[in-house]
C-alpha cells in the first residue's frame, strides 16, 4: 500500500455513465452489480411506478418472502422470512405481477433503478447518468460496461462540489478508521490521522490501564474477536484490533509500572511504581499531553493548508498561528524555570505573533467594525485559555493510572492478609477475593480507560485536527438476480 493509500482519501473522479438508451437498463444493472459506483440522485422527483408497487407491497404482504425460483412463497407457521435485499434482474420485469407475487427484494432493487434512472440525461437515442467514482477503477469498470455498450467518461470537476470520501480499508489505517469516522469523515482534501490516532489511543489508554496481566487478557480477547470468536460477537470483530492494541500496550506499562494483576512481583519495575512516584507521573503524563497537541498542531496546519491555502493555514488558531501560540507559551515556561530572560523573550514574541494571526484570522471571519474586533477578542481569549485546559487535561492520564494501581494493591494486599492467615478457609477465601477483586477492577478500569482515552482523543486531537466534515463515498450497490426467470 502506497503512503497517499493510507494519508488521503483515495482519489475520485467525476463521471458519467454513458448507454444507448436501449440499453440502458442492462448497463445500469452492470453498474450496481460492480458496487464501485455513486450515481448522483434526485431524491425530490415523485415515486415511479415501482417505487409506488413496493410501498403497497410491504403494507398487504409484509410475511412473503421470495423462494429460490424468483417465485413468492410463505414462509412456514411460526418462521421468519428469509431476506436477501434488493436485488435486480438483467431483463425488466412485470412491476404488477412482483407486487401480486409480495416480491419486496425485486421491487426494491426495481425502485432503486427506477430512482438512478430518473437522473439520467437522455437525448435521443443516448442516455448518461453523472456520479463518482474511484479514479483507480474507472479503466477497469468501462471495460466491464463496454460489452452491453456503455462507457464510462471522465467529466471535470464541478467547482464548489466536494468529492466524497472512501478511506483504505486495509492495515493499520483500516483497524483503525473507526476510532476517526465515529468523530468525522475525514475532508475529501484532509489529510487522514487513523494511525496516528490509533497509536495515541492504544499510549493513553495503556498509561492508564497499566497491567502486564491485564493487558494480556485485552491481547487473548481482541485476537478471538478478531478470529471471530465467539460467534454472537462476529458483528463487533472490528473492535478486535483495538482491545489488542490496548493490550499491548497495557503489558508495555505494567512492566514500566512493575504490576501484573496488581503489585504481585510477578514483573519487574522497569521505570517507576506509580503511586511511590504520582507527582513524577503526572508531570509525564502532561507532557506526554503536550507532545500530542502539538502533533495535532501540525496535523491541523496541513489540513488547513489543503483546504483553503497558505492564508487560512497561517490564521486558523488550529493552524499556524495556534502552533506559534503553543510552542512560545512552551519556550516563555522553560526561559522562567531556567531563569533564562532570553529565552523568555524569544518565546514572548512567538505567542505575540500566534495571537495577532489568530486574532487577524477570527475578524476577517467577523462581521468586521467594532463588534467584529470584539467577538475576534472574545475568540482569541477562549483559545488561549484552552490551550492551557487542555493541556492540564492530560494529567488524567496519570490519575486514573493512580486510581488503577491503587485499586490493585487493595486487591492484593486484602489476598495477602487472607493467605497468611493459613488454613483452608483462608487460603480459599483469598482466592475468592483475589479473582473477584482483580474481575471487577478490570472491567471498571478498562472501561473508564477507554472512555477516558477517546474523550482526550475527540476533545484535545481531533478538534484541532478537523475543521470541516467531509461526506462518505456511498457506492451504489444492488446484486444482479442470477436466475433469467421472471415471476
Amino acid at each position: 500500500m502506497r503512503w497517499r493509500d493510507v494519508l488521503e482519501p483515495a482519489r475520485m473522479a467525476r463521471v458519467a455513465i454513458v448507454a444507448p438508451s436501449a440499453r440502458m437498463r442492462r448497463v445500469l444493472v452492470e453498474v450496481a452489480d460492480s458496487g464501485l459506483v455513486e450515481p448522483e440522485r434526485f431524491p425530490e422527483l415523485p415515486p415511479g411506478p415501482a417505487s409506488q408497487a413496493l410501498e403497497r407491497a410491504r403494507r398487504s404482504v409484509p410475511v412473503m418472502a421470495r423462494s429460490t425460483s424468483g417465485a413468492a412463497s410463505a414462509p412456514a407457521a411460526g418462521s421468519e422470512p428469509t431476506r436477501h435485499g434488493p436485488v435486480l434482474m438483467l431483463q425488466a420485469p412485470d412491476i404488477a405481477r412482483l407486487e401480486q407475487a409480495g416480491d419486496v427484494d425485486l421491487l426494491a432493487g426495481e425502485a432503486d433503478l427506477e430512482q438512478v434512472r430518473a437522473g439520467a440525461l437522455e437525448d435521443g437515442s443516448v442516455g448518461a447518468v453523472a456520479g463518482w467514482c474511484p479514479s483507480r477503477v474507472v479503466s477497469g469498470l468501462s471495460d466491464r460496461l463496454a460489452s452491453n455498450g456503455g462507457a464510462v467518461v471522465r467529466l471535470e470537476m464541478p467547482k464548489g462540489d466536494e468529492p466524497p470520501t472512501q478511506m483504505a480499508g486495509r492495515g493499520a489505517a483500516g483497524a483503525f478508521q473507526p476510532l476517526v469516522d465515529t468523530y468525522a469523515t475525514v475532508a475529501y482534501r484532509d489529510i487522514n490521522p487513523s494511525i496516528v490516532a490509533g497509536v495515541a489511543y492504544m499510549a493513553m489508554f495503556g498509561m492508564m490501564f497499566g497491567d502486564a496481566g491485564d493487558g494480556a487478557l485485552l491481547v487473548a480477547a481482541g485476537v478471538m474477536l478478531w478470529l471471530g470468536y465467539p460467534a454472537s460477537l462476529k458483528r463487533l470483530r472490528w473492535a478486535g484490533p483495538f482491545l489488542a492494541g490496548g493490550g499491548l500496550a497495557s503489558i508495555g506499562f505494567g512492566f514500566a509500572y512493575g504490576e501484573a494483576f496488581g503489585p504481585t512481583g510477578l514483573v519487574p519495575v522497569l521505570w517507576l511504581r506509580p503511586l511511590a512516584n504520582a507527582t513524577e507521573l503526572l508531570a509525564v503524563a502532561v507532557a506526554a499531553g503536550a507532545g500530542l497537541l502539538a502533533v495535532s498542531y501540525v496535523l491541523g496546519t496541513v489540513n488547513r493548508w489543503r483546504e483553503g491555502g497558505v492564508g487560512n493555514a497561517l490564521l486558523a488558531v488550529s493552524g499556524a498561528a495556534g502552533i506559534a501560540m503553543y510552542l512560545g507559551i512552551g519556550v516563555v515556561g522553560l526561559g522562567w524555570y531556567r531563569h533564562l530572560d532570553p529565552l523568555m523573550l524569544v518565546g514572548g514574541v512567538l505567542a505575540g505573533a500566534g495571537g495577532i494571526l489568530g486574532f487577524a484570522g477570527f475578524f476577517a471571519q467577523s462581521a468586521g467594525s467594532t463588534g467584529g474586533a470584539v467577538q475576534a477578542g472574545v475568540e482569541m481569549f477562549d483559545a488561549v485559555v484552552r490551550l492551557g485546559t487542555n493541556t492540564v487535561s492530560f494529567a488524567r492520564l496519570a490519575a486514573f493510572g493512580l486510581t488503577h494501581a491503587a485499586l490493585g494493591s487493595i486487591v492484593w494486599s486484602a489476598t495477602a492478609g487472607l493467605w497468611h492467615r493459613g488454613g483452608v478457609v483462608s487460603v480459599v477465601a483469598s482466592v475468592v477475593v483475589f479473582a473477584v477483586g482483580t474481575a471487577v477492577a478490570f472491567a471498571l478500569e478498562a472501561l473508564v480507560a477507554g472512555v477516558q482515552a477517546l474523550r482526550l482523543e475527540y476533545y484535545e486531537l481531533f478538534s484541532r485536527i478537523f475543521d470541516v466534515e467531509g461526506r462518505p463515498f456511498r457506492p451504489w450497490h444492488v446484486p444482479t438476480y442470477c436466475s433469467e426467470e421472471v415471476p
